[in-house]
C-alpha cells in the first residue's frame, strides 16, 4: 500500500519505463502469439494492460486519458505502445494533481471489496507487472528479444560477457 504520493510516483515511473521497454520490443507479427490455442495473445494482454490504466483509476474518480474498456484493440504494436504511454502519463498526472497523501487512506468499493486508494495504486502496479511477465513468456515463444526489467535478461548478460543463467 502506498502512503505517500511521492512513493507511488517513483515506483510508477520505474514500472512504466519497464513496461515501455517490453512494449518497445513487440512486433506486429508477434501480436497473435498465444501460449495455447484458447489462450490470450500477446496483443490482447498488452491492450488489457493499457485499458486497465483507465478502468481501475476510473473506479476511484480519476479521469485518465486513454482507451476505455470498450475501445477496440489497435492492429499495430506501435499503436498499443503509444496508447499505453499516454494513459500511463495521465495516471501519474491525475494522481499528483487530484490526490494527497491523506487521500491514499480513503476507501472505495473495488471489485466487490473495499480498498484504500493506496492499495488500489499498488494493485495497478502489480496488475501491470503480472501481465508484463506473461508477455515476456509469449515474446520468447515468438522469438523476440526480452528486455531486462528487474535485472538483466539473457541477451543483456551475454552483452556484458557474463554467462546467462540456465
Amino acid at each position: 500500500m502506498f502512503r505517500k504520493i511521492n512513493d507511488f510516483t517513483r515506483a510508477w515511473e520505474y514500472e512504466v519505463e519497464a513496461t515501455g521497454k517490453v512494449f518497445g520490443m513487440l512486433t506486429d507479427d508477434a501480436l497473435g502469439q498465444k501460449v495455447a490455442p484458447d489462450g490470450r495473445d500477446l496483443g490482447f494482454i498488452g491492450w488489457h494492460i493499457t485499458q486497465t490504466l483507465n478502468e481501475m483509476p476510473g473506479h476511484v474518480g480519476l479521469k485518465i486519458e486513454g482507451p476505455g474498456p470498450d475501445d477496440a484493440q489497435p492492429k499495430t504494436a506501435a499503436e498499443i505502445a503509444a496508447a499505453f504511454e499516454t494513459a500511463a502519463r495521465s495516471v501519474s498526472d491525475e494522481v499528483s494533481k487530484n490526490w494527497t497523501d491523506e487521500t491514499l487512506l480513503e476507501k472505495d468499493e473495488m471489485y466487490g471489496e473495499i480498498w484504500a486508494r493506496g492499495v488500489t495504486l499498488f494493485y495497478l502496479i502489480a496488475h501491470q507487472a503480472h501481465h508484463r511477465g506473461q508477455m515476456t513468456v509469449l515474446m520468447r515463444q515468438a522469438g523476440l528479444t526480452v528486455p531486462g526489467v528487474y535485472g538483466p535478461a539473457k541477451e543483456e548478460w551475454a552483452a556484458m560477457g557474463a554467462p546467462a543463467l540456465p
